[in-house]
């Protein structure tokens, strides 16, 4: 890294001739995340607001840009990793998050599951543990005060106040049971995210899933309430809707980080956080490529 001519670029960056500072900004650009902790040294020591926003725009452009490459590798990998994905979305938010922090809580929960899992319990019964430590134990529930709120949809601030909406409560007992390697799955029920368990000789070879392969659902908004598909009927029914395969199936990881970014879409669209809206509005179109 070119330290000195990075440093006498950034010293250009309150220049009053616009001209002058989008060449400035463009060839900072060129070089990339190893910029960052110059700019923020840089900004620490100006007392100039405009210098000092113009930094933290080239800092935010940098940040966006390296998410961008991120979820998109991710998703064309095939998006195996859920946790790899949700990460990704809190980074917008988030860029300096201790993801090993988060990592950590994960593993803490998923280990006060498996201290009481045993290979006699039944499947609602091992669905009974994890709603115990999850529920009871940890204390998450449902944010039914800010539903829309969009800390709803970073995992760091979901796990930090333990409240969520359907999907991101959804997200945490779907990554307990990953770890666990339980067979549940995530279901792209519209208007409220639910979760699958299903027939273990059918998750553990990855066959093709029937409804017949589900033996429950469950519901993380509802402090993980067991129903049956009769339920999943009715509901469809009330919202009007024409039923699918899909409102019953399990979905793919990329599934639920596109309606966590289309989530977070509506978030910012009802705060009127125009720039907002739009950045992540650009991360969808990445995984529709």
């Amino acid at each position: 890294m070119q330290v000195k001519e990075i440093s006498a670029l950034i010293r250009l960056l309150d220049d009053p001739d616009e001209t002058v500072f989008y060449h400035v900004k463009d060839k900072i650009l060129s070089f990339g995340n190893e910029v960052i902790p110059l700019l923020e040294s840089a900004w620490e020591t100006s007392f100039e607001p405009l210098m000092q926003k113009r930094i933290e725009n080239i800092i935010h452009q940098l940040q966006f840009e390296n998410i961008k490459t991120g979820i998109r590798e991710w998703y064309l990998a095939g998006g195996k990793d859920l946790l790899s994905g949700v990460l990704f979305v809190a980074k917008y938010q988030y860029p300096d998050l201790n993801e090993e922090k988060i990592k950590h809580f994960i593993n803490q929960i998923s280990q006060d599951v498996w201290l009481e899992l045993n290979d006699y319990l039944t499947a609602p019964e091992k669905v009974k543990v994890i709603n115990k430590i999850l529920y009871d134990i940890h204390g998450f529930s449902g944010n039914k005060t800010n539903f829309h709120s969009p800390q709803n949809s970073f995992i760091n601030t979901v796990l930090e106040s333990k409240k969520g909406n359907p999907l991101s409560l959804g997200m945490v007992y779907l990554l307990v049971c990953n770890k666990l390697s339980m067979p549940v799955l995530g279901v792209n029920l519209p208007e409220h995210f639910v979760l699958a368990y299903i027939e273990d000789s059918i998750f553990k070879f990855g066959h093709k899933m029937e409804r017949k392969d589900i033996l429950f659902y469950i519901n993380p908004f509802n402090r993980g309430f067991i129903f049956s598909s009769a339920e999943i009927d009715k509901f469809i029914q009330q919202i009007n809707l024409m039923p699918s395969e899909s409102h019953y199936l399990p979905c793919r990881n990329t599934d639920i980080v596109i309606r966590l970014l289309r989530n977070l879409v509506i978030s910012y669209q009802k705060l009127g956080y125009v720039d907002k809206q739009q950045e992540v509005e650009e991360l969808l179109k990445v995984l529709s490529e």
